[in-house]
């Protein structure tokens, strides 16, 4: 395997740096244009509930484990197409349940009686108003289902501004990364397999022989 010399590799990534550059633009812009075309932003809305006392009187330990044994079944309801479909006549939405159904996280905080309801939609106020009207036909379903009055609202959901899958700070590190690795990658196996002499001190550091004289180059008029 033949020797590198690490100066004279440093000093060849010198003379490419206005390429490597020139790639790094160029990958930034392509990866840029590929994820505003193909990337939807989507945006996230939460609101929680509780399960709290159906009466008036104290709340004692029977009703904390009733509820948080039915923190489930609830999770479940929230997801049901009888909930879903309602939420879409109320609203007015183009969506169907099942769609609607796999932008919702439904969640249980662990050892709590709330419930948190997030919903994702390419509309950040449209997906508060989801989030929003779930919990409200929920609530009004429950009391049909269970003849029970025992859910409040602790958050209502607020539009977010931020969507939650596109980040162009991060996206853009990562195709400068790639454009480093690639632009680098192909100047190193230029730099290894090239195996012409450009200058005189080439052929006496590696061919050993003493240069007696040089031809230059002339331009033709």
């Amino acid at each position: 395997m033949e020797e590198i010399n690490l100066k004279e590799l440093f000093d060849y990534f010198k003379s490419k740096i206005l390429w490597i550059f020139i790639t790094i633009i160029l990958v930034v812009g392509i990866g840029n244009v590929l994820t505003t075309i193909s990337r939807i932003p989507m945006y996230r809305s939460s609101t929680t509930i509780v399960l709290v006392s159906d009466n008036k009187g104290d709340y004692n330990s029977n009703e904390i484990q009733l509820n948080k044994s039915l923190v489930g079944t609830y999770s479940e309801i929230i997801k049901s197409r009888t909930v879903l479909n309602e939420v879409i006549s109320n609203l007015g939405l183009s969506y169907s349940a099942e769609e609607i159904s796999d932008n919702i996280t439904v969640t249980a905080v662990e050892n709590t009686e709330i419930i948190k309801i997030t919903v994702a939609d390419a509309d950040n106020k449209q997906a508060a108003k989801i989030a929003n009207e779930i919990a409200s036909v929920f609530m009004t379903e429950i009391q049909k289902f269970y003849k029970l009055n025992n859910v409040s609202v602790i958050d209502k959901a607020e539009s977010n501004n931020k969507s939650f899958n596109v980040n162009y700070i991060k996206d853009n590190l990562i195709y400068i990364l790639v454009a480093t690795v690639l632009s680098g990658s192909v100047i190193f196996i230029r730099y290894y397999f090239d195996t012409t002499i450009k200058t005189s001190e080439e052929i006496e550091n590696k061919l050993g022989l003493t240069v007696l004289g040089v031809v230059p180059m002339v331009e033709r008029d």
